[in-house]
């Protein structure tokens, strides 16, 4: 979407009147939406070149990179969101990024959800970040560390959203059990090319979790995600002035399990508190690589696995002051008919199996701002790159509760 276009949505959106002031006499209808503003803003130094980052053995979206060196724009953004009747619920998210010297607009999300569907059931339609894994549905500025994952990037290119529609089911019992099923259109990254008349993707997940005592909470998660792509999409490559850009088609299918364990003294966490948080991802992919833009036209079959996790911990050692250590590890197997087309498409890994360690501090002045200092020791690529990064996230505006 361009900048004029963006901006022109932004001022209907902020100056029109909502649907109760224009029909004051609709019942259920709330007079105003919520409105808020994220401003985040970084200072990023690394002792590589950012511009050739990459995850041997992972295909990378155009969003999976390094954030620009020097000072920049992190995840800024426009949210709207408010009751629309007393059976339904919508969220605009308007994501403003800086990349390469520019500054860019994005449509994160923009789903309704019925809430009072009964027996437990809500439903959601939309574009909307998918409920699989555990940090997938949590927007960037509420991430416990500036970037994301190691496995997040190289399989979902940060986050893994998509247009659709979501069912959830809520068990009638004392523990915790949730049941999700999505469809997709399958026209973004992992999936491309929205196959199946735009049905190309599906999702299970399934949580469950409670409580220890007053002082501990838990909470566990499968989810299995499968894709019929068409044409996605890698990064260019420039050989001797021509652009070859690879592009996947075939099946992708991954499974994954995450964890998150909470502790605060008798359920008190304004003073002190602690959470570990992990995450395993596997894919699966069939099919066939072509180098579009290559003359004559470079194929080969392809058979891939990637797979990897992260663990995290963060501890609030004293009121608003927070540290955190995080470390990930990545692997994959790739195979195919031409080992050279998937060398260029970024799928030989060599035997290098990146890996990170994290390690950041942060101060909260409120529930409202943040500033955070952080240090990447990245094994991404053979040469380590040491990473250091510095933020500040700020908040204008109600906003919705995070998940647990």
């Amino acid at each position: 979407m361009s900048t004029r276009n963006t901006l022109f949505v932004l001022f209907i959106l902020l100056g029109i009147p909502s649907v109760s002031q224009a029909d004051s006499n609709t019942p259920g209808k709330t007079a105003n939406p919520k409105i808020s503003i994220i401003l985040d803003g970084q200072l990023n130094q690394y002792s590589r070149d950012p511009e050739n980052y990459a995850l041997p053995g992972f295909p990378l979206s155009g969003e999976a990179g390094l954030s620009d060196e020097g000072f920049a724009l992190g995840d800024n953004e426009l949210i709207l969101s408010g009751d629309i009747d007393n059976k339904f619920y919508g969220n605009v998210s308007i994501g403003m990024h800086q990349h390469e010297g520019d500054v860019e607009f994005d449509l994160e999300e923009a789903y309704i959800e019925a809430v009072a569907l009964g027996n437990g059931f809500t439903a959601k339609a939309g574009r909307f970040f998918s409920g699989i894994g555990y940090l997938n549905e949590i927007h960037e500025h509420a991430w416990d560390f500036t970037d994301a994952p190691l496995i997040y990037r190289g399989l979902f290119g940060d986050h893994l959203r998509d247009e659709g529609v979501q069912l959830r089911w809520v068990a009638p019992t004392d523990q915790f059990i949730q049941l999700g099923l999505e469809v997709g259109r399958g026209d973004t990254f992992p999936a491309g090319g929205a196959a199946n008349d735009g049905l190309g993707t599906a999702a299970l997940f399934i949580k469950t979790g409670g409580d220890i005592g007053r002082s501990h909470s838990w909470q566990i998660g499968l989810s299995h995600w499968s894709a019929d792509v068409e044409g996605r999409t890698g990064g260019d490559h420039d050989h001797g002035g021509a652009t070859e850009i690879p592009t996947f088609t075939g099946d992708s299918h991954f499974s994954g399990i995450d964890f998150i364990w909470k502790w605060a003294p008798n359920g008190n966490s304004i003073r002190t508190n602690f959470k570990i948080q992990a995450e395993y991802f596997q894919r699966r992919e069939q099919g066939n690589i072509e180098m579009v833009g290559s003359s004559p036209l470079e194929t080969s079959t392809y058979d891939g696995k990637q797979g990897g996790w992260y663990l995290q911990g963060v501890y609030q050692f004293i009121p608003r002051w927070r540290v955190g250590l995080r470390y990930d590890r990545l692997s994959s197997r790739n195979n195919g008919s031409d080992v050279s087309v998937l060398d260029e498409a970024g799928l030989v890994s060599q035997g290098h199996k990146p890996e990170r360690v994290s390690l950041m501090l942060d101060y909260s002045r409120s529930e409202f701002s943040r500033f955070r200092i952080q240090f990447n020791r990245d094994e991404s690529r053979p040469t380590a790159d040491n990473q250091l990064l510095l933020q500040y996230i700020m908040s204008i505006g109600s906003h919705s509760a995070h998940k647990f």
